[in-house]
């Protein structure tokens, strides 16, 4: 069996990066940034008012409680007026851009006014709640940058900045076949039949990813079903096929042979993993790329959360995901030579977060999945420390 860092770094090897294009910043949340993005002006474009208040012209030394000004105008956000010739004060609007010659904004709760004279009700200094021009972003300044998702903080920043378009990676074009005479869709099962599970969580996870899900298949256990499937996701341009079930080395367990027939070029067979160890990747010479993940539900998760999800960092041109080192609560026994991955739960010990991995767990027992924080992963034996994971790969960084 091959490790997990090995059968990982030969997959992202074989993963092609998608192209990019061009997307309205409507319908850009959830895409990468296929370059980074320079700001085309400053934020804020001028010196404007933190508050609302009066503006001043403030000499050196400040201006003592009691000093009175007569107020020239009603400043307000917008306004196209620059200069108030010879004014020492003007009534000021948060927002609005600070005139020539001001440079000090007194909040009106500071003030009292009388008809044109506002006076000061303590001592003030210059420069105060001023917000500078290019104090957020400079002009030409990289504000975000190629592999980011972008999420709806950057579309603020974004639309601030005056860009209605972004480059962004193509959605990835993703196939979903899975496996199993015995798997049926909702309604009344017959005797020895299952509800197919595998199939709606991958269309989930691969559509919150953002992939494009362009065949989906649930074939029996024969080999022509399977054929015609592959065949399918071919046609249909796929950049990844996605298969569960038959991956194993039962009689069943026809996909690698499948694959083989079909022109696949096998990448590996089995991984020392716990659980989906069967798991394999193969390649079409010029076609997608095939994740085959085994049957088990817990196992599909696996796969798709260590295996998939970095294809689709790949793809995307987003560098490598980056675990968060946690301290357990306790060290649960395990099997040597294997690299675990477990659902576990945060918990607080001694004001410290910490985190704990969830009872009961097996390759087919799904409520503890729906129960679960995030994963902890161990090479060989979990000990004080584990690695922790996001639960969807959607959510990480």
């Amino acid at each position: 069996m091959i490790a997990y860092p090995d059968a990982l770094s030969l997959l992202i090897a074989a993963t092609p990066r998608l192209a990019a294009e061009h997307v309205a910043l409507e319908v850009a949340t959830g895409r990468v940034l296929a370059a980074d993005i320079v700001s085309p002006l400053a934020l804020p474009g001028f010196d404007n008012a933190a508050m609302d208040g009066y503006a001043l012209r403030m000499p050196a030394a400040g201006r003592p409680a009691g000093h009175a000004a007569t107020v020239a105008a009603m400043h307000a956000a917008g306004d196209s007026t620059a200069a108030y010739p010879g004014a020492e004060a003007c009534e000021i609007a948060t927002g609005a851009r600070l005139p020539e010659g001001f440079d000090t904004v007194v909040p009106v709760e500071r003030c009292a006014r009388e008809g044109d004279v506002v006076r000061l009700l303590r001592d003030e200094t210059p420069g105060l709640n001023i917000r500078r021009a290019g104090s957020d972003v400079a002009v030409g300044e990289a504000v975000l940058h190629a592999g980011r998702r972008i999420d709806t903080a950057a579309v603020m920043l974004l639309a601030a900045v005056g860009i209605a378009q972004v480059e962004v990676m193509r959605r990835p074009r993703v196939a979903v076949i899975t496996t199993g005479t015995e798997l049926h869709a909702d309604g009344p099962l017959p005797e020895g039949g299952i509800h197919d599970s595998n199939g709606p969580y991958l269309a989930a996870s691969l559509a919150r990813w953002g992939a494009s899900i362009v065949a989906r298949s649930r074939v029996p256990d024969t080999g022509g079903a399977f054929h015609a499937a592959v065949r399918a996701a071919q046609a249909a341009d796929a950049d990844l096929i996605v298969t569960t079930g038959a991956v194993s080395a039962g009689r069943f367990d026809f996909v690698p042979t499948a694959l083989a027939s079909l022109g696949a070029r096998e990448l590996f067979h089995k991984v020392a993993i716990r659980p989906a160890k069967p798991l394999m990747a193969a390649r079409f010479d010029g076609g997608p790329l095939v994740v085959c993940l085994p049957g088990n539900p817990i196992a599909v998760a696996t796969g798709y959360r260590f295996f998939v999800g970095p294809v689709l960092r790949a793809m995307a041109g987003m560098p490598p995901e980056r675990p968060r080192r946690v301290r357990l609560v306790e060290a649960p026994p395990v099997r040597e030579g294997l690299h675990h991955f477990q659902f576990g739960a945060w918990d607080t010990v001694d004001d410290e977060r910490v985190a704990r991995l969830l009872p009961a767990q097996a390759a087919y027992r799904i409520a503890p999945f729906t129960r679960a924080d995030l994963w902890l992963t161990s090479s060989d034996t979990f000990g004080d420390h584990a690695d922790a994971w996001p639960l969807d790969p959607a959510d990480a960084p």
